[in-house]
């Protein structure tokens, strides 16, 4: 299945085919591909710090919370959610921020098959092309320009990460799709309360939309709403691997609470892109 990347050299941006072992332009640039299958097209602009994304441990601890089901209600709705878009079998759907590539592989994997993960963390790359050898994964900053080609995509998905709208903009078709997740005010709120002494609860979707209004136009929204009693080992996890402000600092804490109900809680926007001609004032 061909991909449509395309390569991240300042001032290239021409498209990359996949050889043996590396992806290549036809200028010459050359992106090995590792052993376990994903290629690294950060450049070095693009990097935040020498050890960029999420560590091992993080990613591990996602991948805990995963195996124990915890958070599968809102996988399963993006996944419904793109499915009722209707999306032809050789569609290209692309992650940004896929982080260990549980939503693109359950989405994908057995249906879609030009699957694109990208993510700045080297370690969530890593296991995602191990766990799901099939698509592509790519390591890179979703902040900047994307490695894509324009007008290449058909679904951008954007759970619980940073987004790019003149981006996503970009490289999807005319009929594309952006599907957005974001934390709803309730998510986590008994974790934040014991872990700041209080849980503000704070809308992101007016500001999600703002954000997004010169691109794109929503289209529909839905909730997934769970709540789970979790045990010492799990609320470890959860914070390690989601509650990103005080993921090592309060693990000795954690350790005094023998259980605690959890409330985990999404908003999930669906946008359309804005046609040139649209007046959007």
């Amino acid at each position: 299945m061909t991909v449509p990347l395309a390569c991240s050299v300042r001032e290239c941006g021409l498209p990359l085919a996949r050889r043996a072992h590396a992806f290549v332009c036809s200028s010459g640039h050359s992106f090995d591909i590792a052993r376990s299958g994903y290629v690294n097209l950060l450049q070095p602009q693009d990097r935040r710090s020498a050890h960029a994304g999420d560590p091992k441990e993080a990613v591990e601890a996602r991948a805990a919370l995963e195996g124990a089901g915890i958070g599968r209600a809102v996988i399963d709705l993006i996944v419904a959610t793109v499915l009722a878009l209707d999306p032809a079998r050789d569609a290209v759907v692309v992650d940004l921020g896929c982080g260990s590539g549980e939503v693109l592989g359950t989405l994908c994997e057995p249906r879609l098959p030009a699957g694109i993960g990208i993510d700045l963390s080297v370690a969530a790359i890593d296991f995602a092309a191990r766990r799901f050898p099939a698509l592509t994964w790519v390591v890179a900053n979703a902040d900047r320009r994307l490695p894509l080609q324009d007008a290449s995509v058909d679904v951008v998905l954007s759970i619980h990460g940073r987004r790019n709208p003149p981006e996503c903009a970009r490289v999807l078709r005319a009929a594309g799709a952006l599907v957005i997740a974001v934390p709803a005010p309730d998510d986590l709120v008994e974790l934040r309360t014991f872990v700041q002494g209080r849980g503000v609860e704070r809308d992101r979707v007016d500001g999600l939309l703002r954000e997004h209004a010169a691109y794109f136009q929503p289209v529909d929204r839905v909730r997934s709403r769970e709540r789970l009693t979790l045990g010492r080992e799990e609320l470890s996890s959860l914070l390690r691997g989601t509650y990103r402000a005080a993921r090592f600092t309060v693990s000795d804490t954690v350790e005094t609470m023998p259980t605690m109900e959890v409330t985990l809680s999404s908003e999930i926007c669906v946008l359309r892109r804005v046609s040139a001609g649209s007046n959007r004032s």
